[in-house]
């Protein structure tokens, strides 16, 4: 269920005002929210899919190096972030829900509300060239 904390709720009604690819994860893991640029690329609505727990959304978007080896989970910008509570940037191939392979750029940040209270995290991010 879509967390109360007013900052997330905040967060998300932001990200659906804007036209780049916005992704909110919980602190948990949880994918609980992704714009509609953000559809495009993961290939499915969010109307669709819905909030996911961790272990199911991380394996459905598969991410892949220039050589097309396979990205580990833990290696992955959001991960990173939910795990060391920093930003990240890194590049790397995506398959979408849709089976289409495309090349992103994702930079992630923790969400910090009011009195340093760690909210999950935000990913933005953007097709590009490999």
């Amino acid at each position: 269920m879509f967390p109360k904390e007013i900052e997330v709720i905040l967060m998300r009604h932001l990200a659906s005002c804007l036209a780049m690819p916005i992704v909110i994860v919980s602190p948990e893991g949880t994918l609980i929210y992704y714009n509609e640029p953000a559809e495009v690329i993961l290939g499915r609505r969010f109307e669709e899919t819905g909030e996911l727990a961790r272990d199911v959304w991380l394996p459905l978007i598969p991410a892949m190096d220039n050589e097309g080896n396979p990205v580990p989970i833990e290696d992955r910008p959001i991960t990173h972030v939910l795990e060391q509570r920093e930003p990240t940037h890194q590049s790397f191939w995506l398959r979408g829900m849709d089976g289409v392979r495309r090349h992103i750029d994702i930079t992630a940040f923790p969400l910090i509300g009011q009195a340093d209270r760690y909210l999950g995290v935000v990913a933005i991010f953007w097709e590009s060239k490999a």
